[in-house]
């Protein structure tokens, strides 16, 4: 289908006019809109030529399936000139008269004609970009020519000049900032609270006790887990209507892909804006709409969470009837049932039933755990951090390992510190059970290596058995020296 634009858009800006289906301008008033919103562009486009299609009127054999009545067959370029008389945004598509089989789009802009190589593979497209019909690849092609002839200087600098902290995404956000942090405040209030009246919560309860179970209260209260660091999951996007860019507040022009849109929390930015904007993503559940395969900083902070609930939930539950079940993470449940698990975590979220007479076997609950971390894109034990991990169980002396341990473990991500921690603490609390589920701390660090450090494809392992053999012996220290390494 052919697209259409509409001449009418005035030079003086208005409230309605800026409202096109972002609800997030309405809370803006209509004095400021033209300060976040710049129309200069959107102008533009409404002026570029519009795209007319030069008929052949003779007879062409062989005319490619793919092209209508624009294709010429094998005419010279000064004929295509000639047949282009009619003005900028006149065009017909030829064939190569030095390469038979490539076709070529001759486009009149600027009183000059442009030639550009035409390519199909099940869509026309020139450069990256790829359309269903060649009248659309004209239309697009028009405007981005005619934006680049008359606003070239403005579009070079708009990115450069633009201010994060004025930009229409931080104005337009921070209502919901505040709303965040103000359920963080309100998070730490209630766990201070509860801290206080139950000092003797049991470590189902996740209490950090003298024997190393996990103590939650008074440290995940001072998270927030909306400081985690986390970069933005652009993706070009195909915008229905008109967008405009979140940073420098500019139209996005042309009619596909005309930007990016980060898909974790919507932020819609031009290609070179993008490359300006801080790694602060606030994810968003109507875009994280899965649990397993997700980013884990994405996740914790979609839910405002210091872990994934998954986690805990998995954990707590093992902790609460499983601790003593021979094999525990070594046995595995049957896939069918691991699988329904999982399912109901996508589905029901934190209301996924666990219980014993949800899930009778416990083996399918360590199967779920185990699952959410292969599954994780980026692993507990990250890629950046994995050589510095391996290196340090390379030392010569324990106390050297250790200590390169620990400054590995520094570097790991907030999210993915916080969740290791508490893993880490909850198979110490395994092994101290292992006379009856016979689970030592090296049948652990076997079962575990795989699950949270994987080898990233650029570091080459002179040998995979040695690998494993090193991995395994990293969970080991992570777990024996838990209370030294894990303590900030």
């Amino acid at each position: 289908m052919a697209y259409h634009r509409h001449h009418s858009f005035p030079s003086d800006v208005t409230h309605q006019e800026h409202q096109i289906g972002d609800d997030r301008r309405h809370r803006i008033s209509s004095s400021s809109i033209p300060q976040l919103w710049k129309s200069y562009l959107y102008q533009l486009q409404q002026q570029a030529p519009t795209p007319k299609r030069i008929v052949c009127t003779r007879e062409v054999l062989y005319r490619p399936f793919h092209y209508g009545r624009e294709f010429h067959g094998r005419i010279l370029r000064e004929e295509a000139d000639l047949l282009l008389q009619g003005g900028d945004g006149s065009y017909l598509v030829r064939e190569s008269q030095r390469a038979p089989g490539q076709y070529t789009l001759s486009l009149r802009f600027g009183g000059m004609t442009k030639n550009y190589r035409l390519y199909y593979d099940g869509k026309h497209y020139v450069g990256e970009k790829k359309f269903h019909t060649v009248q659309d690849l004209v239309t697009d092609g028009l405007i981005t020519l005619y934006l680049e002839a008359n606003a070239g200087e403005y579009i070079a600098k708009m990115c450069v000049q633009s201010r994060y902290e004025q930009s229409p995404y931080m104005t337009l956000n921070s209502y919901k900032r505040k709303l965040q942090n103000m359920r963080v405040v309100k998070r730490r209030s209630m766990s201070n609270q509860g801290s206080k009246s139950n000092s003797l919560k049991s470590a189902n309860e996740c209490d950090r006790s003298e024997d190393g179970s996990i103590n939650d209260g008074p440290v995940m209260a001072g998270l927030n887990v909306h400081r985690f660091e986390k970069p933005h999951n652009f993706k070009t996007h195909n915008f229905k209507g008109f967008p405009w860019c979140d940073l420098c507040g500019n139209f996005m022009w042309g009619i596909i892909a005309q930007g990016l849109k980060c898909e974790d929390c919507g932020f819609s930015a031009h290609r070179k804006c993008s490359e300006n904007i801080p790694n602060d993503c606030l994810p968003d559940l109507k875009y994280v709409k899965r649990v397993f395969g997700i980013d884990l900083t994405t996740l914790v902070k979609a839910h405002n969470t210091p872990r994934p609930f998954v986690v805990d939930m998995c954990v707590k539950e093992i902790e609460n009837r499983g601790l003593d079940a021979e094999g525990l993470y070594r046995v595995s449940g049957f896939s069918d049932e691991i699988e329904a698990v999982r399912l109901a975590f996508e589905k029901d979220g934190e209301n996924a039933d666990l219980s014993s007479t949800g899930c009778e076997d416990i083996h399918v609950i360590t199967g779920v755990l185990k699952l959410f971390f292969r599954l994780l894109p980026i692993p507990l034990i990250t890629y950046d951090t994995y050589p510095l991990f391996m290196n340090a169980v390379r030392k010569s002396t324990m106390e050297e390992k250790l200590d390169s341990i620990k400054e590995a473990v520094a570097k790991l991500p907030p999210a993915h510190y916080q969740t290791l921690k508490y893993l880490i603490q909850h198979l110490y609390r395994v092994t101290e059970k292992q006379k009856q589920n016979l689970m030592s701390i090296h049948n652990l660090g076997t079962v575990f290596c795989p699950t949270l450090m994987r080898t990233p494809d650029l570091i080459s392992q002179p040998g995979q058995l040695s690998a494993w053999h090193q991995e395994s012996l990293v969970i080991e220290l992570l777990i024996t020296h838990h209370r030294l390494l894990l303590d900030h």
